[in-house]
């Protein structure tokens, strides 16, 4: 039920001490059915469809004969597994929402050592958590498919860092392939489970945020057979990683990166393309980068080397593209990756020419290519005509303003850190937080953030700044993180006794990644594992659970907090506000409706400035206004008025 006016209503009374039932949280699973999926199981060889390019890796599972899919969401591959969390049910396969990508990878590799064909993906920075088991399992191989799909993200878009996973294909020893487009992203999963088979060992598929997003026509292929349980036969000397048996593990690994060698000389991934005219300049590109380059091959002169298995690479006809070339140009996003395999290639051959990209500054190691900044490359490099550039760009529509991110109006995190805020007004206070929609709390004028490194850090990184420093810390942390990497953490922190106060944001889901569930809920007949009792089990001894929109008992939580020693959990919890505004509209209710009373409002601003949510609207003559189209109905903006003008009309109660 939405919240009502009244401050016991609205909230469910004051705070609760100890353990509680998640009365608030009733939806046994938090994934929407998508019937537009079914196509993807419906489409006949040879049909076109037009797919994401995340759902063509979907479909490509499918059609290889995956029988398990893990992962842990992350964007820009949560789309993989919306897809593939709706349809295995009906395609005959299993899939797992896992507590983290380590653990999504561990699972896999269980199944894909008793025989199995295993689908394993995560975004860039789920590979970081995953890469402890990645590097020896490359050592053990595996004796059915692997196939680990890593989303990168040139730009940040959603993400912390902007790391080149391409690197990790090189560190771990195992193949990587670089879809382009939809149909590629189709083509080379299904290529890689095939690939994993032959070598035994896992295959890394790499997309970028271009890709993963793109949509276009994407022609579908048959689908394989199932393979049947799978069994797992004993090999202590492949399978039991000690150190004898790693030093001939890794002697096999290298012996299996040849063989794909000559794979990536032979596959049509890697190929050349001629470009509009004749000419004796090379281009070498590979993943988002190639349609961009393509967008103006009709006035290029010479070929362009596309690759596609870009580790290992094809030695040989990277060498004859050399040596056929008088001058190459290289455009790749990020890490000069190819470009300085390129320069080791010509070395070794013994080829003079020059291979221009990122040391001559014609694209940067930061963000991501697009067709504008890959054209000002390729004027700079004297290939193309600033002419060509300005025709092509006068068809271009304008682009769109952009828009600061911002939390959803009424969401619960905008009242905890409001809380925090009014509970350190006149306190040294730091805030460590985390990776979730809560992140945002960082912007003004909320500004509840400080530090922000990786999931699961702040919790740690509190726990040294509190040992380090005279200032009181309020770290937070979401639910599905907590999971995630924050259990670890709270165990040191409180076996250090540190004195600190961590507060845990629980809207009952996985939000920013598009609302998948995680293990604090019932799903699929499958119970919940107890937030609370867990917090406990971690040595906690204050823990309070509060709903998160009680701004006042939010507030006296976290000033009794920081005047206590050791550590303090404050468990805000409610329900994400779209999940309940979605049940609403399911169950055919609607949610209260609140104005603000003209004649009480002192036109302070507070509301607006302190609190800042997008409904909240400051007018000409300096009334504050609530816009009724963006106003979700929560109710928390009552407790933050000062002369107490925000008052509901309609929908008490519900």
């Amino acid at each position: 039920m939405p919240p009502s006016p009244g401050h016991a209503s609205r909230h469910g009374g004051a705070s609760l001490e100890g353990p509680s039932e998640r009365t608030d949280i009733p939806q046994a699973a938090v994934r929407a059915v998508n019937p537009e999926f079914s196509r993807l199981l419906a489409a006949r060889p040879g049909e076109t469809l037009l797919l994401l390019g995340n759902e063509a890796i979907a479909r490509a599972a499918i059609e290889a004969g995956v029988n398990l899919a893990a992962t842990y969401p992350g964007t820009p591959s949560s789309e993989i597994g919306t897809v593939l969390a709706d349809l295995a049910g009906e395609a005959g396969f299993r899939f797992h929402y896992a507590i983290n990508e380590k653990v999504a990878l561990d699972m896999g590799a269980g199944a894909a050592l008793a025989g199995q064909k295993v689908l394993v993906f995560m975004k860039h920075v789920g590979l970081n958590v995953a890469s402890d088991t990645l590097m020896t399992l490359a050592y053990t191989g595996v004796r059915g498919s692997l196939v680990v799909v890593t989303a990168d993200d040139p730009g940040c878009h959603s993400s912390q860092n902007e790391q080149d996973n391409r690197l990790f294909a090189r560190l771990a020893n195992v193949p990587m392939l670089e879809p382009s487009t939809p149909q590629e992203a189709l083509d080379m999963t299904r290529f890689a489970f095939e690939l994993s088979a032959f070598l035994e060992m896992p295959v890394i598929v790499r997309t970028t945020t271009r890709v993963a997003h793109a949509r276009g026509p994407v022609t579908v292929g048959k689908r394989a057979p199932q393979r049947p349980t799978g069994r797992f036969e004993p090999d202590p000397g492949r399978f039991v990683m000690i150190p004898s048996h790693a030093r001939e593990g890794h002697k096999r690994l290298l012996q299996k990166l040849k063989l794909a060698e000559g794979i990536s000389e032979t596959t049509p991934f890697n190929r050349v393309v001629k470009l509009g005219e004749e000419g004796d300049a090379g281009i070498v590109t590979s993943g988002a980068a190639y349609p961009y380059v393509m967008d103006y091959a009709e006035d290029l002169a010479g070929r362009v080397l596309k690759l596609g298995l870009t580790h290992p690479m094809p030695r040989e006809k990277v060498a004859a593209f050399l040596g056929s070339s008088k001058r190459v140009v290289v455009i790749e996003e990020l890490e000069p990756v190819l470009e300085d395999a390129l320069r080791a290639i010509a070395s070794e051959h013994g080829i003079a020419v020059p291979i221009e990209g990122k040391d001559r500054g014609l694209t940067a190691r930061t963000g991501e290519l697009d067709p504008d900044s890959v054209a000002e490359a390729l004027v700079k490099a004297g290939l193309l005509s600033p002419k060509s550039v300005r025709r092509i760009r006068e068809a271009k529509v304008l682009r769109v303003p952009g828009r600061p991110p911002v939390l959803c109006p009424g969401c619960g995190h905008r009242s905890v850190a409001y809380a925090a805020r009014q509970a350190t007004r006149r306190v040294d206070a730091v805030f460590p937080i985390d990776i979730g929609c809560y992140s945002l709390m960082q912007f003004p004028p909320i500004s509840t953030g400080d530090v922000l490194l990786c999931m699961g850090a702040s919790i740690a990184v509190g726990a040294g700044l509190a040992a380090s420093t005279a200032q009181k810390v309020i770290a937070f942390i979401g639910d599905s993180t907590f999971y995630h990497a924050g259990v670890p953490a709270l165990i040191d922190a409180v076996h250090q006794g540190v004195s600190m106060t961590l507060c845990i944001l629980d809207n009952g889901t996985t939000a920013m990644t598009g609302h998948q569930p995680h293990p604090g809920l019932p799903y699929e007949g499958r119970p919940a594992v107890d937030m609370d009792g867990l917090v406990r089990g971690c040595g906690v001894q204050r823990l309070e659970v509060i709903d998160a929109y009680d701004v006042k008992a939010l507030t006296k939580a976290f000033r009794k907090g920081m005047g206590q020693e050791g550590m303090s959990v404050v468990i805000a919890r409610h329900e994400c506000r779209l999940l309940e505004l979605r049940a609403l509209s399911r169950a055919g209710a609607k949610a209260p409706v609140y104005v603000v009373d003209a004649a009480k409002c002192t036109k302070c601003g507070w509301c607006v400035d302190a609190f800042a949510c997008p409904a909240l609207l400051r007018m000409a003559d300096g009334v504050v206004a609530i816009d009724a189209a963006l106003c979700s109905g929560c109710g928390a903006c009552v407790d933050v008025c000062p002369p107490k003008a925000i008052l509901a009309t309609q929908g008490a109660g519900a």
